[in-house]
């Protein structure tokens, strides 16, 4: 395959250790550390690749393959008809399986999962948030951050309830991480989710959470003061 061939030829193996350092289990995949932006590029190039394709990258064991294929699933959905994004959306969904890595999500879930559903129903969402599946719930709060973008944060705040009490680490930091940016667009409405929840919420998603708060506040918060503010 061709886009394989384009990653190759951007592969740093010297820094394909230090790559690996940002992710856990995953001892099996192989990392090419192909920055990003380059990755982008090479999206640009294969953008009309079957879907077909585009399936056997997501269920790669090579991390930027994956990472290539949502590349190409993002800018396909983003230039695409309403009937090319429901064909994304519904292949996205069907293949998620494949995602290994955090960055696999966030990568992808904002812009496809998100976007499509700006303007729909989104009980998808809470179906994602009770998988036993780590991605997809993962999914099911990052891809909130897309609602943030368009003044949305309702729903970032019903996802974050159910994942309040979630085993994973992974999950902890995506809820604070989507706290903290609904928190830009509405600070009342984050201050109100603190006031009811601060003091059982995982220590990872509360100071994720309250990261942009004055020193003081930040401090008030973590010590499980009953009114913090």
């Amino acid at each position: 395959m061709q886009a394989r061939t384009a990653l190759e030829r951007q592969a740093d193996a010297a820094k394909a250790a230090v790559f690996r350092g940002f992710f856990k289990n995953t001892d099996d995949d192989v990392f090419l550390s192909v920055p990003a932006p380059t990755v982008r590029k090479i999206a640009e190039e294969f953008e009309k690749m079957p879907l077909s394709q585009l399936r056997t990258l997501m269920k790669s064991g090579v991390h930027e393959e994956r990472s290539l294929a949502h590349a190409i699933l993002r800018k396909r959905f983003a230039k695409g008809s309403e009937r090319e994004q429901e064909t994304i959306f519904r292949f996205y969904l069907k293949n998620r399986s494949a995602i290994r890595t955090w960055d696999g999500v966030d990568d992808s879930a904002p812009y496809i999962v998100g976007a499509y559903l700006l303007r729909r129903e989104k009980s998808l969402l809470s179906e994602l948030a009770r998988s036993r599946q780590l991605w997809d719930r993962r999914i099911s709060i990052v891809a909130t951050g897309w609602f943030i973008r368009h003044g949305q944060t309702a729903i970032t705040f019903r996802i974050a309830r159910m994942l309040l009490h979630d085993p994973e680490d992974l999950i902890h930091k995506a809820t604070g991480w989507m706290l903290r940016e609904a928190g830009k667009r509405d600070l009342a409405a984050l201050k109100r989710f603190l006031k009811a929840h601060h003091a059982s919420m995982p220590r990872t998603t509360l100071r994720y959470a309250i990261e942009r708060f004055p020193e003081k506040e930040r401090r008030a918060y973590l010590a499980g003061k009953n009114s913090p503010a």
